[in-house]
């Protein structure tokens, strides 16, 4: 059986403009019917070459996160699949990818988790979003033991750091940035009248932070009206409709717009038509949405200003210094328990092999029982001190090589002793699980070329 590696192809906002993520976005159902291309639970699925796999999908990143069997193969299967879900060609994307397997991921995950790789230092939101993804991929059967436990111990990696350190202390977010936005264009905000578009999760935050940034008039538009009014009754705000956009579009100061629709919401002619009214009043659209909710060209229009998800990075508050001076402690936490998984990792085989060790003498211990009882005439209490008698006997035989198996296995040298172990006590050989990296002759024969990403060697996909 072929090497199992644990494998990353993604792009985020390092590597990509949001022009670009927002054309390989995944939405809720879009997320959860790409799941179940996973080759190992669903055997009529695209992706043949990866066993488990979860997708990570925000306005900042598209990852997927897989177990595979040979990373270049399924490299390239990941990336065909990732533009058949998105209807998107793979030249369009490719170019931005970065992919990496093993400790890299591991790390890079870690880091992700724990708000070190995020837009803005320490945000909070990520570590909901890497639940999120994993609880949908368990919802599809898309996930079995090694990403299980990858992602259940970046979850924990990511409250450690949150717990431990101050690296989430007034955090802020694509939203709260926002609301610094907002008032460092009109100044103060009490007079001003703000429309949201969108009632999820970053819209409440962004109302939230409106608010103390001292907004009084808040309008909240949503598909759903329900919605829309649940969010504008908590902050004391207008709901509106969809439908009336367009007339709300006419007196609002300042538009925030984090919806989730896969196209755009608000174009040039919406905002031409609402700006005759208002020829001499500036409007200030701020597009948190990936895919974005606003037409790039209505910036043509006169006195029509527009920020997206990417000119907000610059606008970070000033307790990030506070944030940054606790990165070491998150690394060192990120550190340990990377070493902690990769030890669960290398135990893996270790424990497969003790539980086939333990049947396969059990069975034996049962054969000659059966044997011996043939033979002689016993009594049931004399039957019972037999058994009991055989069974100390196994565990006695079997203690000293499984505790040296144990240990081996915590220094991260078990893959020879599992071997060696399987071969003369005659157990079926276990498919040779590594988790190294591919040489740089690997790479550069099977059409790859070798970048850096955050200090780490990975690969990018050569596009023709």
């Amino acid at each position: 059986m072929k090497e199992q590696k644990i494998l990353l192809v993604g792009l985020n906002h390092k590597t990509a403009p949001v022009e670009i993520r927002e054309k390989v976005a995944f939405s809720q159902r879009m997320l959860r019917s790409a799941l179940t291309h996973f080759g190992r639970v669903h055997p009529n699925g695209h992706l043949k070459h990866v066993y488990e796999g979860v997708i990570i999908s925000t306005c900042n990143r598209l990852e997927v996160y897989s177990s595979v069997t040979d990373p270049v193969v399924a490299t390239d299967e990941i990336i065909q699949f990732l533009g058949r879900s998105t209807n998107t060609p793979p030249s369009e994307f490719s170019e931005s990818l970065y992919v990496c397997h093993n400790e890299a991921v591991i790390n890079h995950l870690f880091n992700v988790a724990s708000g070190l790789d995020s837009m803005i230092l320490g945000e909070p939101q990520i570590l909901g979003q890497i639940t999120d993804a994993y609880e949908c991929a368990l919802s599809q059967d898309a996930v079995g033991t090694v990403m299980s436990g990858l992602f259940k111990k970046a979850i924990y990696t990511g409250k450690r750091a949150r717990t431990e350190t101050t690296i989430s202390v007034n955090p802020s977010s694509i939203s709260s940035v926002a609301a610094n936005l907002a008032e460092k264009l009109l100044g103060d905000l009490s007079s001003h009248q703000v429309l949201l578009i969108g009632s999820g999760m970053m819209a409440e935050i962004a109302v939230k932070s409106l608010v103390q940034h001292g907004v009084q008039q808040i309008t909240v538009a949503n598909r759903t009206y329900e919605r829309a009014a649940q969010l504008a009754k908590t902050w004391a705000g207008k709901a509106i409709s969809f439908q009336q956009l367009p007339e709300a579009l006419k007196t609002a100061d300042i538009v925030i717009s984090s919806t989730g629709a896969p196209h755009t919401i608000l174009n040039q002619w919406m905002l031409r038509s609402a700006m005759a009214e208002r020829p001499e009043r500036p409007i200030f659209l701020i597009d948190i949405a990936v895919p974005r909710d606003i037409d790039s060209d209505v910036t043509e229009l006169p006195k029509v200003h527009l920020y997206d998800i990417d000119d907000l990075q610059q606008q970070l508050d000033d307790n990030l210094e506070e944030r940054r001076a606790v990165v070491p402690l998150v690394e060192e936490i990120v550190n340990q328990e990377q070493n902690a998984f990769l030890g669960w990792l290398n135990s893996l085989d270790v424990v497969s092999t003790i539980v086939d060790l333990r049947e396969d003498m059990e069975d034996i211990r049962q054969r000659e029982i059966t044997w011996l009882l043939k033979k002689l005439d016993f009594d049931p209490k004399t039957e019972a001190l037999i058994s009991a008698m055989t069974h100390r006997l196994v565990n006695k035989v079997l203690h000293q090589p499984i505790v040296n198996l144990k240990r081996k296995a915590a220094h991260g040298d078990s893959a020879r002793y599992v071997s060696v172990a399987r071969d003369l006590f005659g157990l079926q050989a276990l498919p040779d699980v590594e988790f190294t990296n591919l040489s740089q002759t690997q790479y550069k024969n099977n059409g790859y070329k070798n970048n850096v990403y955050k200090g780490k060697k990975s690969i990018e996909l050569k596009t023709n």
